[in-house]
């Protein structure tokens, strides 16, 4: 028996079904039904760090900063600092429960011109759990978790063009070795990914009536790996495509403006229409022991097959297919000279019949010496959403400004943004 009942687990698995990761009844219709795709470990998806998660979680053509590794790791090659560690904490579910989080960890550090390595560690709590005997007397304690650890490499191929890659270990223990219904027992989830990312940034700024701008361009494809198991049966992990792009004007030394969007969709297969008998039960077929696909293809595939087949595997056809494309657009204006104070704002879209997550994001970020801080408030406009009246704070550590105070006394001066 468990006396919390696995509530954080229950709680993070059906909230973030409006996230488009739950599973839903197989009363699903051809068109204009909720069908939305599942996925294991879903706290790969979540925006780690403030600056993006401010600008509606777009982030695959943004300025690099010490968090691209999450967005799109290629980015890093243009980072402007040598070296920058950043620390992310995000409440999860806090109107529901105290003790969810996701912490993020990161940093890069530049081996040449050209190339640049970078490590995260994302770390996503789920609350404790109290296990009790029949009696109601404790027998143990249990702290569900989830984890990533990822190594990044980033490399200039020209002066505009840049392409990465990130190796990721995930682990995620969800019930500590409890069997399930007393005989199924039970273990962590483990699998291992890669990212491969493209980054294209106009060679110098141009000019465009009189003011200088720069065009950017975003390519990842993020978690594509191995399947992940907890019993005997094995589920893909969230694969996903972001491409992004971007554009930044400076209107003068003081004010600079850039507004960026990022589309997005997962490579998993999407949950066919099954054969219904006259009680609305699966139709199986004898034979083979599987149930009848009415629309949509099987979704037990293999990782580089249903990858190719998320593009063609929707029951409602091309529509539904249009639909399980996320948009996030969002801008950033930073002001100072060098640049000090950023205002940030953006807006995130997903189809109501893909899991309905839309809500506007505000922001704020600052930047004083070795240090900056980055902070992010979501504004839900349809469904509950996990991080709603939640603030979301990003720290930022530029090792180049602090060797600059150690070599000029006189410190104080604000370094320029982002790291």
């Amino acid at each position: 028996m468990i006396k919390k009942s696995l509530v954080p687990v229950t709680a993070f698995c059906c909230l973030f079904s409006f996230s488009g990761n739950a599973q839903v009844s197989n009363t699903q219709q051809l068109t204009g039904s909720l069908n939305p795709i599942t996925t294991s470990v879903p706290f790969l998806l979540i925006a780690p760090d403030s600056r993006q998660g401010g600008m509606g979680e777009c982030g695959a053509a943004t300025a690099p900063d010490v968090n691209s590794i999450h967005w799109n790791g290629s980015k890093l090659a243009f980072a402007d600092k040598s070296t920058a560690v950043g620390i992310s904490y995000t409440p999860w579910l806090r109107q529901l429960v105290p003790d969810i989080s996701l912490s993020y960890l990161s940093g890069y550090h530049r081996i040449s011109k050209t190339s640049v390595i970078g490590a995260s560690l994302r770390y996503f709590s789920l609350g404790n759990i109290t296990f009790t005997d029949i009696l109601g007397n404790t027998t143990g304690q249990f702290k569900p978790n989830e984890f990533a650890i990822d190594l990044a490499y980033s490399q200039k191929l020209s002066e505009t063009f840049a392409a990465g890659i990130a190796l990721r270990y995930i682990n995620s223990n969800l019930t500590g070795g409890v069997s399930i219904n007393g005989n199924q027992p039970t273990h962590a989830g483990q699998s291992v990914a890669v990212d491969i990312s493209m980054y294209y940034q106009t060679k110098k700024n141009f000019e465009l009536a009189d003011k200088k701008t720069k065009v950017s361009v975003g390519l990842a494809f993020t978690n594509i790996g191995s399947k992940i198991s907890y019993t005997t049966v094995k589920n893909f992990i969230p694969m996903n495509l972001r491409l992004g792009a971007g554009y930044k004007i400076e209107i003068d030394d003081y004010n600079t403006f850039g507004i960026y969007a990022d589309a997005n969709k997962l490579l998993v297969p999407t949950p066919p229409v099954y054969l219904k008998t006259a009680t609305g039960s699966d139709s199986i077929n004898p034979a083979t022991n599987s149930k009848y696909i009415l629309a949509g293809k099987d979704p037990n595939v293999a990782i580089t097959k249903g990858i190719f087949q998320s593009f063609n595997d929707a029951p409602g056809g091309f529509k539904e297919e249009m639909r399980e494309v996320n948009i996030a657009a969002g801008f950033e204006y930073w002001y100072g000279a060098p640049k000090a104070l950023a205002v940030r704002a953006g807006y995130f879209y997903e189809n109501k019949t893909k899991g309905g997550r839309q809500f506007f994001t505000i922001g704020l970020g600052v930047r004083y010496s070795v240090f900056g801080l980055d902070m992010a408030y979501l504004i839900p406009t349809t469904l509950r959403n996990p991080l709603q009246n939640t603030l979301r704070f990003t720290l930022t550590f530029d090792f180049d400004a602090f060797k600059g105070q150690n070599k000029d006394s006189g410190g104080g001066a604000a370094t320029a943004a982002p790291f």
